[in-house]
């Protein structure tokens, strides 16, 4: 195996773990503005900056998102944002200059921008992620607020053109969680062309099964859980998630088959 070159970005990306557990202390302001700004610092498609983050300041909205995405820690965090992808203001703007939004010539609203505006907010929630590590802090990514869209969509008055993409809560960590191990490069790294041979991905995930299952095991090792293909087994057939669906995109005004 090669070895890794070290620096301070390299080791915050490569011991990257998610954070459940934070102490009751708050981000300084300096903190969130750094953080902030290094989120507004990412890649832009067009530079359209088609994304916006909504802090979430009040506990009541807290103890919303906590129930939505049925883990109670979320209420706790110190700090806790919900990314969402933004098409309204680039509308609003667009509107203002005269162009023709209520037409089919108004193109912010198909399947490709929104798929660009949802990469973007990625991006973005990512280097807010990796700047927070960096500075000491522990997060974790949330998709389960996405349990329920139209609640999200409610609480939070999202208008027409934008849609909430994933949250983010920030604090001072109260725990130290092993690093989850990492499938092999060779199952994701490949030269010059996808390598779709099943004997060969199979072949390589036995041993990745293995570490899983380990993983697993002693972070509880009373609530043992199955190996990695048997996990992907499983939720390859999940019908729960169905319902959270792009239909709700719809309802925000996106044509999402264009």
């Amino acid at each position: 195996m090669t070895e890794l070159l070290h620096n301070d970005t390299v080791d915050v990306l490569l011991n990257r773990r998610s954070i459940s557990a934070f102490r009751p202390e708050p981000l300084s302001p300096e903190m969130t503005a750094t953080i902030e700004s290094a989120a507004q610092h990412v890649a832009s498609s067009q530079y359209l900056n088609d994304w916006s983050a909504i802090r979430v300041v009040d506990q009541s909205l807290k103890d919303d998102l906590a129930a939505i995405a049925k883990q109670p820690y979320i209420a706790q965090a110190p700090a806790l944002y919900v990314f969402v992808l933004d098409e309204y203001r680039n509308m609003v703007i667009a509107r203002k200059q005269g162009g023709a939004v209520d037409s089919d010539a108004f193109t912010l609203k198909n399947s490709y921008r929104f798929t660009q505006a949802q990469n973007d907010a990625v991006l973005a929630l990512h280097a807010m992620e990796t700047a927070a590590e960096s500075l000491g802090l522990g997060c974790v990514i949330l998709g389960s607020i996405l349990n329920d869209i139209p609640r999200l969509i409610e609480l939070f008055h999202l208008p027409k053109y934008t849609y909430p993409v994933l949250g983010l809560a920030i604090g001072k960590p109260a725990q130290e969680p092993e690093v989850k191990p990492r499938m092999g490069a060779d199952l994701q790294f490949f030269d010059n062309r996808y390598n779709d041979d099943p004997s060969f991905i199979m072949r390589n995930i036995a041993e990745f099964n293995e570490e899983v299952h380990q993983y697993y095991d002693l972070r509880d090792p009373n609530t043992p859980l199955p190996t990695y293909d048997a996990q992907i087994a499983k939720k390859a057939v999940a019908g729960e998630v169905l319902g959270r669906g792009l239909e709700h995109a719809a309802k925000q005004g996106f044509e999402l088959n264009r």
